[in-house]
């Protein structure tokens, strides 16, 4: 397995250098050092995801939108393709690099080739079974079933997965490589770079695909059939690329448990967004689901990408550090004296200040239809709160319960992670819309 390979990596610096030595590479960093790498990628996320809120909200007017309303099922699923994919792909290279993996270019390049062969195939095949959950989470509830609108929904979910993976994955090791040559720790930049533009590239090509496939339905209605074979048509090629590289080949056959489970957890998120839209009260939410969903996922990969990597400086797989051993409780995860200790802290510290700009930015840039009152921004903050503090007791928990039972976390937790922090956003978010609708504050039709 992966975790095995840097855990021979590992014996071959204690052999030769000894082990502190190795230890002594991961470079040490203050709390304002840390804040201050997170938060200009941290900002520029965020505004990605504004930007993906703003766009949905336009979209959602659209006529592929309104008459196959399913589609709202597979945002959060593909928007979640970045946590699955994309910042697990990160984290697994940043860890790579830490560890001294990257620095021969030969190494190098067959781990990056590996990967990206290794997402585009983990892309397609979960484009699709998220368009297949869209399908029936859709059906179920209404006890309607359209072939055609199936087929368009098959063939937008696995186009946009395919090319908005494609596109990231090139953005990801290009910021990794030169994070790497400018000394920059790429675990506090990397993740959230990964999903900087990735809501907005991956919102703008399904709302693209779907709403001209949808045009097509009527005169051309095998256009969407051709698409989804073409792209499907293409899986075995990057298996074959993917095999190659022995990184990937294990990931290949071991991998898909997280990406699919999290895809399934995501679209329970999209169904909950399906049915809150479809309520004209709560209309309002669309243009900040991306953005809570987004943000709170962007800070708890970056917590997590920070635990995997000290896990595998400082411990054998299979074996925690001693503050992580025994019953978990919250307060273990924000106070002490560890370097993750303080990252929790800070990573909590930027909730507030940041989803103030964001929803200042939404507020200028009128887009939405809610007034940004005293009682709206305390509860929206309050479920953006709630939302990072749970996620971030999470991601502590299971990155040592992942490492403990032998399994890579970069690999893993990370998909479960995001789409449970698309579960919790959107669930918290309508929960707040629901009361404030309750309440009276009703300027959000």
């Amino acid at each position: 397995t992966y975790c095995r390979l840097n855990a021979d990596y590992f014996l071959k610096c204690s052999v030769k250098e000894g082990h502190i030595s190795a230890v002594q590479n991961l470079p040490k960093e203050s709390p304002l050092a840390m804040a201050l790498q997170i938060l200009v990628p941290f900002l520029l996320a965020g505004f990605g995801t504004v930007s993906a809120g703003m766009v949905l909200d336009i979209v959602q007017h659209w006529e592929a939108f309104q008459y196959i309303t399913e589609i709202f099922i597979l945002v959060p699923a593909l928007l979640g393709l970045k946590g699955n994919l994309e910042m697990t792909l990160a984290s697994r290279l940043s860890t790579a690099v830490n560890v001294g993996k990257m620095d021969s270019p030969i190494e190098k390049w067959n781990l990056i080739i590996g990967n990206l062969a290794l997402k585009q195939v983990q892309a397609t095949v979960v484009g699709f079974l998220a368009a297949v959950a869209a399908v029936v989470l859709g059906w179920i509830p209404e006890g309607k079933f359209q072939m055609s609108h199936a087929v368009l929904l098959c063939s937008s979910s696995v186009a946009t997965a395919f090319i908005a993976s494609l596109l990231q994955g090139i953005i990801m090791v290009g910021v990794i490589v030169g994070s790497k040559k400018t000394g920059i720790n790429p675990d506090n930049v990397a993740t959230p770079i990964a999903a900087s533009f990735g809501d907005l590239i991956t919102l703008a090509i399904l709302a693209w695909i779907s709403q001209g496939l949808y045009k097509c339905l009527d005169s051309y209605p095998y256009v969407s059939s051709l698409v989804c074979a073409f792209f499907m048509c293409l899986t075995p090629l990057w298996m074959v690329i993917s095999s190659k590289h022995p990184a990937s080949r294990t990931l290949l056959y071991s991998g898909w448990e997280p990406v699919i489970t999290a895809m399934v957890i995501s679209s329970i998120g999209g169904l909950i967004l399906d049915k809150t839209v479809s309520d004209p009260n709560l209309a309002g939410i669309v243009v900040y689901t991306p953005v809570i969903n987004g943000i709170g996922g962007n800070l708890v990969a970056i917590q997590s990408s920070r635990i995997s990597t000290h896990l595998h400086f400082h411990c054998a797989p299979g074996e925690v550090p001693d503050e992580a051993k025994g019953c978990y409780y919250p307060c273990r995860t924000f106070c002490g004296t560890g370097a993750n200790h303080r990252s929790a802290q800070v990573l909590l510290l930027l909730v507030v200040p940041g989803h103030l700009i964001f929803l200042y930015t939404i507020h200028l840039m009128k887009s939405g239809h809610t007034t940004l009152t005293p009682i709206f921004m305390s509860v929206y903050l309050a479920a953006a709160m709630l939302q990072v503090l749970l996620l971030l007791c999470i991601a502590d928990q299971m990155v040592h319960s992942m490492w403990r039972s032998g399994k890579d976390p970069d690999s893993f937790s990370i998909p479960y992670l995001t789409a449970l922090g698309d579960l919790l956003g959107t669930a918290l978010l309508a929960l707040s819309f629901h009361f404030l609708w309750l309440i009276g504050d009703q300027d959000n039709g």
